[in-house]
């Protein structure tokens, strides 16, 4: 299906967050000159790419087809990696820590590759990223900081840093502690004799011969350019002269970085350049409301999420509310399915000033695919668990019953969802299920309800079952429908959540709910 053009007017007005991001930028005359806006994300190669590097060129992505489709302007994002950073740290999930731990404080593209398959430790983690990008379609040209030192397309801004150095000095300084002011600079020096990066004070910023003079790590003045890769950059000064140096129209960034982000910008005005527009996200947060860090490891992976259901869901999660804290755990999962899933049902029926803002219409890039079905992915779940299964073929069984033409090459992604079912049923569900014992009023209204359904044909709607089951509950002592809706989870399913029981009848079919009611009965 080919993409859907809409009057330039529905786009200036709508109200969704990528739009009003996008509409940011139409004064920038920076994309005039350049005949294209860039937009940009930062990626630190010390680590494997994450869910949240996923959210971020995600995120941007949204901005920047939302850009496109507003002015018609040609757009670039590039994916800057920092692998001239030092290596701080040894991580924890890499072979031949030893090896590595020599070479702290060396550029990430100068360790050796402790998997053995790079030429060094920073390829190897940006050869990741791409695969990474390349695995969910991301339109991106990758950029490493490593060349653009080593190969002098930094070398104008590097000059201009050490031109404003006191300037830039001033404006750092005054956001730092006593201790750490006292030897800070601008450029951190790489020595000529041990090729570490080298936190060292300046003792001299020569500007007319473009060098810095300072005591390498044996004691010895020394005197390097600034210039080809001979420094790096402090990271809040690197940031902004990339900034400058790419001309960087777009860019954003976590919440925990909107100090970082003023002091950046004011840098970049001293270098003679426009700071990019953007927005600070919010962080996610754990099932208990706590801050995510990947060195507890108290959240989410990104693999973890597509064990369990598709990318989509997972855009869909990135789409809502990019400003607010959320919690990001396993049990999230199921909603943003079926939401993704309602939101693609919607769309049909929506206006064009609608769609815009509906958040398939961002995922599918203005062309989201037609819903294949009225299946939820609750009821898949809901499904694989009263089927007890670890095969999906079992819940497409049931799902060729209830729709003698479905079939997982018509419909790719409910088999996607049958198999996430399983997958979710098995490692989440199955250890958790409880079946109670019913009360006397919950035996007299679920043999209520077997009688009623006794006297079905066979060929009633789920709607037309969901009335049979809601009239049941209304002529029994319940405080309310959600408790004996509460009760028919707990006695047919063994857990305290559940479907639309309606649709789950259609689906399971009525002489298998007949047989779960039953057991219930016969339970002690």
């Amino acid at each position: 299906m080919a993409k859907k053009c809409f009057d330039s007017e529905i786009y200036l007005n709508a109200k969704s967050w990528p739009f009003e991001e996008a509409r940011r930028l139409l004064s920038r005359s920076s994309i005039k000159e350049k005949g294209y806006a860039l937009f940009e994300t930062g990626y630190g190669p010390s680590g494997l790419p994450h869910i949240g590097t996923f959210g971020e060129v995600l995120r941007t992505t949204y901005v920047r087809r939302a850009f496109e489709h507003l002015t018609g302007a040609k757009t670039k994002l590039y994916a800057f990696s920092d692998d001239m950073d030092g290596l701080r740290k040894v991580p924890e999930n890499i072979p031949n820590r030893d090896m590595v731990e020599k070479y702290l404080g060396y550029p990430l593209s100068s360790v050796p590759d402790p998997f053995g398959c790079h030429e060094s430790f920073g390829e190897h983690n940006n050869c990741k990223l791409l695969e990474f990008l390349d695995s969910f379609n991301f339109a991106y040209e990758f950029q490493s900081s490593t060349h653009w030192y080593k190969s002098g397309k930094f070398n104008d801004v590097l000059r201009k840093v050490l031109v404003h150095h006191r300037e830039i000095l001033e404006i750092m300084l005054a956001s730092l502690r006593e201790e750490r002011a006292a030897t800070y600079s601008p450029f951190l020096p790489i020595s000529p004799k041990t090729g570490r990066v080298l936190q060292q004070n300046i003792d001299e910023y020569r500007i007319e011969a473009g060098t810095v003079v300072f005591k390498d790590e044996d004691g010895v003045i020394t005197e390097v350019p600034v210039t080809d890769g001979n420094c790096k950059l402090q990271w809040k000064v690197d940031w902004a002269a990339r900034w400058a140096a790419l001309d960087v129209d777009y860019e954003m960034a976590g919440k925990d970085l909107i100090d970082s982000v003023k002091l950046s910008s004011r840098i970049c005005k001293v270098l003679g350049k426009t700071p990019p527009e953007g927005f600070n996200y919010e962080l996610f947060l754990d099932e208990e409301g706590k801050k995510i860090s990947k060195s507890k490891g108290n959240g989410l992976r990104l693999e973890e999420w597509l064990r369990y259901a598709p990318a989509e869901s997972l855009a869909n999660f990135m789409f809502a509310s990019p400003k607010s804290a959320k919690r990001l755990y396993f049990e999230v999962i199921p909603r943003q399915v079926d939401d993704y899933a309602n939101h693609l049902r919607n769309f049909k029926t929506q206006e064009p000033a609608k769609q815009v803002d509906n958040p398939v219409w961002h995922i599918g890039d203005g062309n989201p695919p037609d819903p294949e079905t009225d299946i939820s992915y609750s009821l898949l779940l809901n499904l694989a668990s009263v089927c007890n299964t670890d095969d999906k073929n079992v819940l497409w069984g049931f799902i060729r019953k209830y729709s003698p033409d479905a079939n997982p090459e018509s419909m790719p992604l409910l088999d996607r969802l049958a198999q996430h079912a399983v997958n979710y049923y098995q490692d989440f569900v199955k250890s958790k299920k409880y079946y109670s014992t019913p009360t006397d009023n919950e035996r007299k209204s679920l043999l209520d309800l077997l009688k009623e359904l006794n006297q079905l044909d066979g060929g009633e709607s789920a709607e037309q079952i969901q009335s049979v089951v809601f009239e049941v509950g209304k002529r029994h002592e319940f405080p309310d429908l959600k408790s004996w809706f509460g009760s028919l989870y707990r006695h047919l399913l063994g857990q305290n959540d559940g479907p639309r029981m309606g649709s789950f009848i259609a689906l399971y079919g009525v002489a298998n709910t007949k047989k779960l009611l039953q057991e219930a009965l016969d339970r002690n």
